[in-house]
């Protein structure tokens, strides 16, 4: 089956932002997100191309246009959510970014009205029910189909990192799981989420969408759900590792290491360098190990079995990115990633709330909506 790529002449990039609603009295979710539409629309003049309804009514999607830089992405959100809140405001509604909510009960939650939705949850069932979580997405230009899979194999050599820096849903439906990011382990329970296949051509993808259309898997191609994999119709790789993400800073940062790394990887191969990859079996255990002990875990960092912190495999990281990250403008927010392990990841911050309030939940989300204001 042909699958067209349309290719991008820049590392252009694109963000998506999940944001939940809360109760600003009691702290928990609230399913409204239609009445915060229609005031969304009203100060929109009745069009929100950046503000989007997602699987759940308690949840807000902000999603950027094309940008060229990560600081005109960061303008672009910025401007989103100051009319989201403004909206917001006179329902009682608060916003807060994480990959969970820390006591809201799944079968509390309403579902968004629309056949997508309904077939998601009608083919899923109580896992698609589950799917309590929000996160973020980031989309980077990529020239030619032919350079896809070589980088989005390398790409996940530098999972954990991401996963590690933005890990956020350590708490669950009222319970610590132990996790620091329970988000990544529920979410690859939807059927074509996950991991992607480390397919070495174009072509191989093709085949692969072709079987999966022929034996009624997928009816379109944003059914396929993996964490890091093509957008055809738009030209670019999304990377969708990362948990809700709850301050501006970690944000643009995050989005920053992103670019940086797909345009690094970009010149390489540009260059004739064969891109390094990572076994499948060691893919996965990185996966878990970085969703299990976020920015304390050790992760494969080579085919020859080798191991690392995370951490300090993302300072060489981050001193390799530098000249990238001039030339892209965003040497500053590339700079805040080395903040993050310093200041302590999200769900190392909703712990520490957590144990200082004697496990008040509801004072973990009050410091997640003023992480937002940050």
């Amino acid at each position: 089956m042909r699958v067209p790529f349309a290719g991008s002449p820049r590392p252009t990039i694109g963000v998506e932002w999940e944001l939940a609603l809360v109760d600003r009295a009691s702290r928990d979710l609230r399913n409204d997100a239609d009445p915060l539409f229609e005031a969304v629309q009203r100060q929109l003049g009745g069009v929100t191309p950046h503000v989007h309804k997602e699987l759940l009514k308690n949840t807000v999607e902000l999603v950027t246009g094309i940008c060229e830089t990560v600081p005109q992405a960061m303008d672009d959100l910025s401007g989103s959510l100051r009319v989201v809140r403004a909206a917001a405001d006179p329902l009682g509604i608060d916003l807060i970014s994480a990959g969970a909510h820390p006591f809201a009960q799944w079968n509390e939650q309403q579902l968004t009205e629309g056949d997508r939705y309904l077939e998601l949850i009608s083919r899923t069932q109580w896992w698609g029910r589950q799917m309590l979580i929000w996160g973020v997405h980031v989309h980077v230009g990529i020239s030619s189909e032919h350079k896809v899979f070589p980088i989005l194999n390398a790409l996940l050599l530098h999972y954990p990192h991401l996963l590690a820096l933005s890990a956020s849903s350590p708490i669950w439906a009222g319970q610590d799981t132990g996790y620091a990011s329970n988000r990544a382990m529920m979410f690859q329970q939807l059927p074509t989420a996950g991991l992607p296949f480390q397919f070495a051509e174009w072509s191989e993808y093709e085949n692969f969408i072709g079987d999966q259309m022929a034996t009624g898997i997928i009816d379109h191609l944003n059914e396929i759900r993996w964490d890091i994999r093509p957008a055809p119709h738009l030209g670019t790789i999304e990377i969708r590792v990362c948990d809700g993400i709850p301050t501006v800073a970690e944000l643009e940062s995050i989005v920053a290491l992103i670019q940086c790394l797909v345009v690094d990887l970009d010149r390489r191969l540009d260059a004739g360098e064969t891109l390094p990859s990572l076994q499948p079996w060691h893919v996965q255990e990185n996966k878990w190990r970085a969703a299990r002990y976020g920015l304390d875990a050790e992760v494969i960092v080579g085919a020859d079995n080798s191991e690392r912190l995370v951490t300090d495999d993302l300072d060489e990281l981050l001193n390799r990115l530098e000249p990238i990250a001039a030339e892209l403008g965003c040497v500053r927010e590339l700079s805040q990633v080395s903040e993050i392990p310093r200041r302590g990841a999200s769900y190392q911050r909703q712990r520490a709330v957590a144990k200082a309030t004697g496990g008040d939940l509801r004072a973990v989300v009050d410091s997640l909506v003023h992480e937002l204001d940050r």
